[in-house]
């Protein structure tokens, strides 16, 4: 849409859909405000790497690329055979693939343990008997848990992706010679790159924060399994300073992910 365009159609927008807007934004910036406004500057750093708070930083982060190249690894392929592959109960199949993003985060935690879990899952009780794999109460869970919820952000955007790839280019691949794991290689990898560092990156950001799924079926052992938001969670009443200083690192990387990537994201705007 041209800047006339833009200008024509913002002049005959009724004062009350602007009004509505504004409202709106200021109801999703106020509580954001209110939050930098509680930070202490002069001992954010300090906050941060003493006690718990560097503790749970540093758990998220290593928790939170491991689940980022897991989520990749499964996401992938994934998103290749919704977006290619044309069979019956696709959308079921997509429906089921996105439930994480609406599940309620609690639900998805008990839903874990009764896969999971180490007396009854599904999976988890084989898994302990056999080889000693526990999930729940270890990081491994925190890594589960993580890629559970991030996994659906990575699939959205990468199928996205894939759709908009033009034909023509894995076409002429294909009638070069190159097989199929060449062309998936050389020339779809190559297309795909900004969708999949979109849909990585947002997909980290989501692992980073993940609260509820991890406290259900992880825990919140200090150390072993309390992440930087389940840290937050305590803080708040022993150290709110420390608690505000980890809301505002998230906050910073929520912001960085989304202003970096919105283009890739959201499709590209003007």
């Amino acid at each position: 849409m041209s800047k006339a365009k833009d200008r024509d159609v913002a002049s005959s927008t009724p004062g009350f859909v602007l009004v509505g807007a504004a409202l709106g934004l200021a109801f999703l910036l106020l509580p954001l405000v209110g939050l930098v406004r509680r930070v202490a500057w002069r001992g954010l750093l300090g906050n941060l790497v003493e006690g718990p708070a560097s503790e749970a930083l540093r758990l998220s982060l290593v928790t939170s690329v491991i689940a980022t190249c897991f989520v990749v690894l499964l996401g992938l392929p994934l998103a290749w055979v919704l977006a290619r592959i044309a069979f019956k109960g696709r959308s079921l199949v997509r429906a089921l693939v996105m439930l994480p993003m609406v599940l309620p985060p609690v639900v998805g935690g008990v839903a874990l343990l009764g896969a999971y879990g180490k007396s009854n899952g599904l999976l988890g009780s084989s898994l302990y008997s056999l080889f000693g794999l526990q999930f729940t109460f270890s990081p491994l869970g925190v890594i589960v848990a993580e890629a559970f919820v991030a996994l659906p952000f990575f699939v959205m955007a990468v199928e996205s992706g894939l759709r908009s790839i033009e034909p023509k280019f894995e076409e002429s691949a294909a009638v070069m010679g190159l097989s199929s794991t060449k062309r998936f290689t050389r020339v779809t990898l190559r297309l795909l790159a900004p969708a999949l560092l979109a849909g990585t990156a947002v997909a980290w950001a989501r692992a980073l924060g993940e609260f509820g799924a991890t406290i259900t079926f992880a825990g919140n052992i200090e150390g072993r399994t309390q992440t930087t938001p389940l840290a937050v969670y305590l803080l708040l009443e022993s150290d709110p300073e420390a608690a505000y200083a980890l809301s505002f690192v998230l906050l910073l990387v929520c912001v960085g992910v989304l202003v970096t990537m919105r283009d890739r994201w959201m499709g590209r705007r003007s």
